[in-house]
């Protein structure tokens, strides 16, 4: 442009409208030339411009309201692009960097040994052996679907102990389990169980595997192994399996626990499943360790990074006699096998502190087999069981107490001054109400009878009488009969320490016309006052109560462990101490009348099997109507010996009859073995 102008000027000639570059052409109106196209060496200054009757304004137009709309957006999308990141780095921000750290860096834990269960004499009744138990890390398993299922199909193969060609159940059931795992969750980076309790022949081969093989462990941990007889001098080998109702058993860990104790397990744990192992899981299980291993790229470890060691668990001291377990063990068998009997339970408590000496609870099963992995057809055995060996008798078994809760009751008669230690009345063979007859046991009834004579002689008819009354006398009635039972721990649990103990049952007026649709009659009243009809008791129940006449009127929370320590370094953790319940509620006086009528039960009435012992023994028969086609249940409970006890003994024998006839012989060779020892 600046040529063509230089050209013109330099040459003399003139600039055309039509070549003039800076006159802006519109329509037909015509331009002026420039006035003085002399050069000039300024002239850069000049403007050059056309000369119109109108000018035209070129420019653009800009909408604030639109700018205002644009400028949201880009504010909505920062705030978005700002709410992401936040949610990625503060809310996810752990599962990511796990993600990210789960491909370099492991952290592996360190398994605590668990605490070892010993007796009041430390002998020990549980010990930890050797555990190959196999998993898989599916992080570290080939994303590749025919790859992984060869390295499954190659697992399943060793496990069946066998070369198969087709699919075996073990391939099934482990694809089954790493078909349900997601792959964008942090299961991915847990390990799966696969089994456990291998054989050493096996393991072997499946360790050789997995050197090579990525996402396949194979670990050791340990497995319970519970009370071996020749490490405890115990002539008979399969004496002391009732202990398997007592200390419980481990086993694999469930996904509702695991769901329960969240970070506490893992998948591929162990924990206590019934018994002691499971009451007092928190102290045996002892606390994890850590270690921080970097991984190659089959997940292998390569190099340990940083380690933190694992705590083992608290050892427990149980109150439990190994010994006295054994001969009443050994004792209820025989009698049990003698009356072709299968069922049967004994308690012997300390009354002075409440812990249990002994609790057998027959038939039992071994624990063994759980803690190494039931079969199926064993679990099935042990269901199918009529007499249900898995059932703790001792501790949940609800039974009509019969006479035995009589002490109970007159007690809270001679509380109540409803009757003195001379109040007498006629037993002449039961009494009547209206058409209705309640009988006594003997025939023509029992004679004048005061409160240590009915004990002694279990006289139903002086319990009828201080129970509901009759004619002009007035009884304790139901709400007192109530209130005394639930004041001896019946209706309730009693502490103890194992987590399958049955409440068993009071029954009240509100509680039989909501359950039976029926008001209450004199006679439940009757049936009630002598341990039969509705009242169920356990035999801990019934044991437990009795505590409170051997004692002078405490109500004990039973219990098992005495002592909790640590066994690398014998330092005791906690001491148990004895727990008083309730006390105060039952004068001195009641309760030397009652220890003397239990005594006289022994000298010349019911239990007086037991007068050959080398001790005084105090006691009570009971012989519970449960149905109306089945055997009465037998039951003994006592304490001796009777000026200062050290035991309390319940006997129980279901479906065996008279309490006097079956019980009382088992309760006194127990007792003459352990006075004697």
């Amino acid at each position: 442009m600046m040529r063509y102008i230089f050209k013109k000027l330099f040459s003399g000639s003139k600039l055309s409208s039509s070549d003039d570059p800076f006159v802006v052409k519109h329509g037909t109106v015509k331009h002026r030339q420039l006035k003085d196209p002399a050069y000039r060496s300024d002239w850069t200054a000049d403007s050059f411009l056309s000369e119109t009757g109108s000018k035209e304004v070129v420019g653009k137009t800009f909408e604030l309201n639109g700018l205002r709309v644009v400028f949201l957006v880009v504010l909505v999308l920062l705030l978005f692009l700002l709410i992401r990141v936040a949610w990625l780095q503060i809310v996810r921000g752990d599962y990511y960097y796990d993600l990210a750290e789960g491909n370099r860096i492991r952290i592996s834990n360190l398994e605590p040994n668990r605490g070892i269960i010993y007796d009041r004499n430390l002998n020990p009744l549980v010990r930890n052996s050797a555990n190959f138990l196999l998993y898989l890390m599916p992080v570290d398993l080939p994303t590749n679907e025919l790859d992984r299922d060869q390295i499954i199909r190659d697992v399943s193969k060793i496990l069946e102990g066998q070369e198969k060609d087709s699919d075996s159940p073990w391939f099934m059931l482990i694809k089954e389990s790493l078909d349900k795992i997601s792959i964008k969750s942090l299961e991915m980076y847990q390990p799966m169980f696969v089994a456990d309790n291998l054989d050493y022949e096996i393991a072997m081969k499946l360790y050789l595997k997995s050197e090579q093989t990525p996402g396949m462990v194979l670990a050791t941990k340990t497995r319970r192994e519970y009370f071996w007889p020749d490490e405890v001098n115990i002539s008979e080998p399969h004496l002391g399996i009732s202990l398997s109702h007592l200390l419980g058993y481990t086993g694999k860990i469930s996904l509702e626990e695991l769901k329960e104790y969240g970070n506490e397990y893992s998948s591929i744990d162990y924990i206590g499943k019934t018994g002691i192992e499971d009451f007092w899981e928190s102290a045996l299980k002892g606390i994890k360790g850590k270690k921080h291993v970097e991984v190659d790229a089959l997940g292998k470890e390569k190099k340990v990074i940083s380690k933190y060691p694992s705590q083992d668990g608290y050892s427990l001291v149980l109150s439990l006699d190994l010994e006295l377990q054994q001969k009443t063990e050994e004792v209820l068998r025989r009698h049990l096998d003698g009356l072709k009997l299968n069922k049967g339970s004994v308690i012997i408590l300390d009354p002075n502190t409440g812990e249990v000496l002994t609790l057998v609870s027959w038939p039992a099963y071994d624990n063994n087999i759980f803690a190494r992995g039931i079969k199926v057809n064993e679990y099935q055995a042990l269901l199918e069981d009529e007499n249900n060996p898995l059932f703790n008798r001792a501790v949940s078994g609800e039974f009509p107490s019969g006479s035995t809760v009589k002490p109970v009751f007159a007690a809270a008669a001679l509380e109540e001054g409803i009757i003195s230690e001379n109040t007498t009345f006629i037993s002449n063979g039961g009494v009547r109400v209206s058409q209705w007859f309640f009988p006594d046991w003997k025939a023509g009834g029992h004679g004048l009878t005061n409160v240590r004579k009915a004990l002694s002689e279990s006289v139903n008819t002086f319990f009828y009488y201080i129970g509901g009354g009759y004619g002009d006398f007035e009884g304790l009635g139901l709400d007192k009969l109530v209130d005394y039972a639930k004041l001896f721990g019946l209706g309730s649990q009693t502490g103890l320490d194992l987590n399958v103990e049955a409440k068993g049952l009071v029954p009240t007026r509100e509680w039989k016309q909501e359950v039976k649709d029926e008001p209450w009659y004199i006679g439940d009243t009757y049936h009630f006052a002598i341990g039969q009809g509705d009242l169920l008791a356990t035999p801990l129940q019934v044991a437990n109560f009795t505590t409170v006449f051997a004692n002078g009127g405490k109500l004990m929370r039973p219990h098992l462990v005495t002592q909790i320590f640590q066994e690398n370094n014998d330092e005791l953790i906690q001491e148990i101490q004895p727990d008083i319940v309730r006390e105060g509620f039952i004068n001195d006086y009641a309760l030397l009348v009652i220890k003397q009528g239990m005594r006289q039960a022994v000298t010349h009435g019911s239990a007086r099997a037991l007068g050959w012992l080398p001790v005084k023994v105090a006691g009570k028969t009971g012989t519970a109507q449960w149905s109306s086609k089945n055997n009465n249940h037998a039951w003994f409970t006592g304490f001796a010996p009777y000026d200062e006890p050290e035991v309390v003994i319940t006997v129980l024998v279901e479906e065996g009859g008279e309490g006097s006839a079956v019980a009382v012989p088992i309760a006194g060779e127990i007792l003459n073995w352990y006075f004697t020892r």
